[in-house]
C-alpha cells in the first residue's frame, strides 16, 4: 500500500471521535445503531480509499452519511404513498383507504381497552362475533353474519364446516385463480371438500348441475368472476335458479361474491356488479365477500346468510384461527355504519372516487398543469382490486413529457412521500381521481422539483 493511501486512511476520524459528535444520531436511533452506522460508513470509505479513490471526508460528512444509512435502515417498509395511477382499489397499494370515521374507530380501538370480548350488562365474558353482526344484518338483509380475516378464509371456513369429505358442485367456468396464484380448486382441496366440475369453460346449464347431484353432494358453489370477464358464446345459470335447484335437493348454496358491493355500480356509469343484498334475496344460503374491495373497509372476509349455518361456522375450530381482530372489527363497523345511514357514496373514499364528477377531475388536472407544466388529456380510471374487470370511468390526466420516463418514475418512487403514477405512450401520467384530499400539495412539490431538476 502506497504512502498517500496510508495517509488518507490515517486521516479518517476515529470511531470514538465520531461518536462524541453523534449525539443527534444516538438520540434518534439509539447508541448501538448509531455506532454500527458510523462503523459501516468508515469501512466503506476505507475500501474506496484502498481502491484508489481520493477521499478526504470530514467528521460532518461522515456523520451525514451515517445519518443516511440509519434513515434507510429504519425506514418502514409499510409506508403511505400518493396513488396517482387512477386505479381506485389498487391491490398493491393497500386496496381501499378508510373513511374518516373508520380511521377514528381504528385509532380508538388501538388506544384504549375496549369491549372486544366483554359484556357490559353482565360483567362477564362477551363475544367478538357480535360487533358487526347486527350491522351486517341491517345492510344485507341476512339472518346472521360472521367476520373473519379475509375472503379466502371465509370460503375455506364455509367449505370446511359444511362440506368436508363431501362433494361441492361448481361450474367449470368458475374455477378461477385470483392474485397470488390463489385458486378455487386449491381452496376446496384444503377444506376437505371434493370438487365436482360441471359444464364447460364457457357454458354451464341447469341440467349440468342436476346431473351432477348425488347422495354425496353437500353444496352448490357459485364463484363470481370478479377479476375477469367472459364474452361471446357464454351461458351460466342465474342465481335464483341455482338456489331453486339446491333447495329442491336439500343442498346448501354458497355464493362467493368476492367484491363485496353493497351499492349498485350501474348508478355510477359502470356495469352492474352483483350486490350482497341481491344474493341474499335470490336465495343463497351463504354469501362470502371481501371487506376491502367495493365495500371500502378494512381487509376482512364476511359471511352472511342463514343463522343455522352461520352458527355452525362459528363453532368450527378453524373460526378461531382466522378470526378478525379488534382493529378490523372497529374499522369495518364504522364503514358499515355509513351504509346503514345511507351515506356511503359521500363518506367512503372509494365511492367518493367512483362518483367524482369528470368536470371536477378536469379542473384539478388543469390546476396541476398550471403549476408544473404538461398537458391535460382524456383518459380512463379503473376500479381495480378484482372488481368490475375491464370497466373504466372517464377521467382527465396530467401528461408530462420527460426525457427518460422510467428514470423519472423511479425518482417519484424515491420521493417522500413516494408517488406512484403510470406511463403510457412514452409520457408520465397522473390521475387526480385517486389522489386523496390533502395530497395535492405534496404531489405538486415533488413533481415540480423533479421537473425543474430534469429540465422539463
Amino acid at each position: 500500500m502506497n504512502e498517500p493511501t496510508n495517509n488518507r486512511l490515517r486521516a479518517l476520524p476515529s470511531v470514538d471521535a465520531l461518536m462524541n459528535r453523534a449525539a443527534d444520531l444516538t438520540a434518534a436511533y439509539g447508541y448501538p445503531a448509531a455506532l454500527e452506522a458510523v462503523r459501516a460508513v468508515l469501512d466503506g470509505l476505507r475500501e474506496r480509499i484502498r481502491a484508489g479513490e481520493t477521499l478526504a471526508p470530514g467528521t460532518a460528512d461522515i456523520l451525514a452519511q451515517a445519518a443516511d444509512h440509519l434513515k434507510r435502515r429504519f425506514q418502514p417498509t409499510l409506508r403511505p404513498v400518493i396513488n396517482a395511477t387512477g386505479i381506485i382499489i389498487h391491490t398493491n397499494l393497500g386496496r381501499a383507504p378508510l373513511s374518516t370515521a373508520a380511521q377514528q374507530a381504528v385509532q380508538t380501538a388501538a388506544a384504549f381497552y375496549n369491549t372486544l370480548e366483554f359484556d357490559l350488562e353482565t360483567g362477564g365474558r362477551g363475544s367478538r362475533l357480535v360487533h358487526a353482526d347486527l350491522l351486517l344484518q341491517d345492510v344485507t338483509g341476512a339472518e346472521a353474519a360472521l367476520v373473519v380475516n379475509n375472503n379466502a378464509a371465509a370460503l375455506v371456513l364455509a367449505l370446511s364446516a359444511l362440506a368436508s369429505g363431501r362433494e361441492v358442485v361448481i361450474s367449470r367456468g368458475q374455477l378461477v385463480e385470483i392474485g397470488g396464484g390463489f385458486r378455487v380448486p386449491d381452496v376446496m382441496a384444503q377444506s376437505g371438500a371434493l370438487l365436482r366440475e360441471v359444464g364447460t369453460t364457457n357454458r354451464t346449464r341447469a341440467a349440468d348441475y342436476e346431473r351432477a347431484i348425488t347422495p354425496e353432494t353437500a353444496a352448490l358453489l357459485r364463484a363470481h368472476a370478479s377479476n375477469f370477464k367472459q364474452v361471446g358464446f357464454v351461458e351460466s345459470v342465474p342465481l335464483p335458479e341455482l338456489a331453486e335447484i339446491a333447495h329442491r335437493h336439500s343442498l346448501i348454496l354458497i355464493d362467493d361474491l368476492g367484491s363485496g358491493a353493497l351499492l349498485d355500480t350501474a348508478a355510477y356509469g359502470l356495469e352492474h356488479e352483483p350486490t350482497v343484498q341481491e344474493s341474499v334475496q335470490a336465495g343463497a344460503d351463504l354469501v362470502c365477500f371481501s371487506g376491502d374491495k367495493l365495500l371500502g373497509g378494512p381487509q376482512a372476509g364476511i359471511l352472511v346468510g342463514r343463522r343455522e349455518l352461520i352458527d355452525r361456522l362459528k363453532r368450527h375450530p378453524l373460526a378461531r384461527a382466522i378470526r378478525a381482530d379488534k382493529l378490523c372489527l372497529a374499522g369495518l363497523s364504522a364503514t358499515l355504519e355509513h351504509y346503514r345511514k345511507g351515506e356511503a357514496a359521500q363518506a367512503v373514499p372509494i365511492w367518493q372516487m367512483i362518483a367524482r364528477p369528470l368536470d371536477d377531475i378536469r379542473q384539478t388536472a388543469e390546476k396541476w398543469a398550471a403549476q408544473v407544466g404538461g398537458e391535460v388529456i382524456a383518459g380512463e380510471s379503473a376500479v381495480g382490486g378484482g372488481s368490475l374487470p375491464g370497466e373504466t370511468l372517464p377521467t382527465a390526466l396530467l401528461a408530462l413529457d420527460v426525457p427518460q420516463p422510467d428514470a423519472f418514475m423511479e425518482r417519484l418512487r424515491a420521493a417522500e412521500p413516494p408517488v406512484i403514477g403510470r406511463i403510457a405512450g412514452g409520457r408520465v401520467l397522473f390521475d387526480p381521481r385517486t389522489v386523496l384530499p390533502g395530497q395535492d400539495q405534496d404531489l405538486m412539490r415533488i413533481v415540480g422539483d423533479l421537473m425543474q431538476s430534469s429540465g422539463g
